[in-house]
């Protein structure tokens, strides 16, 4: 099984936010991934997603299904994360208020993709953007 996608993310498009993770869940659930992978996949994706609508200009997804294992890789053309280990850390956003304001930008996005994933990587440059690596274990081996 080897399946892929590659979807273009605009920074600010609200109307269109969850639509490419909403897109992989549709994908693994037709080629019978279990549902507590799905779940894993989807929110991870999700919360990727939203930071780069919530912080970038653009950015893509792009995920691969094969071997035994989702990978999930989103690149951004954004602000880029001055302090990464700060980012990590349940709570701390630097999402505008404007976005808090309609419910997002609570500062859970990161920690909930390093919990939802079996491995995660985030590469950042200030002032250049951001790629997020992560990948889910379809087996429990």
């Amino acid at each position: 099984m080897n399946v892929e996608g590659c979807f273009q993310l605009m920074g600010g498009d609200f109307t269109n936010a969850g639509a490419a993770s909403s897109e992989l869940k549709s994908t693994l659930s037709k080629l019978g991934v279990s549902q507590d992978i799905i779940r894993r996949a989807s929110i991870a994706a999700f919360e990727a997603e939203m930071n780069i609508i919530i912080h970038a200009v653009a950015g893509t997804m792009h995920y691969v299904v094969n071997n035994g294992e989702i990978r999930i890789i989103l690149t951004d053309m954004g602000p880029g994360i001055e302090d990464i280990e700060l980012a990590m850390q349940e709570g701390y956003s630097t999402a505008p208020d404007w976005v808090r304001e309609m419910g997002w930008g609570a500062g859970m996005g990161l920690p909930n993709i390093k919990k939802n994933a079996d491995r995660f990587k985030i590469d950042s440059v200030v002032g250049e953007g951001t790629t997020l690596e992560i990948v889910i274990y379809m087996r429990k081996d």
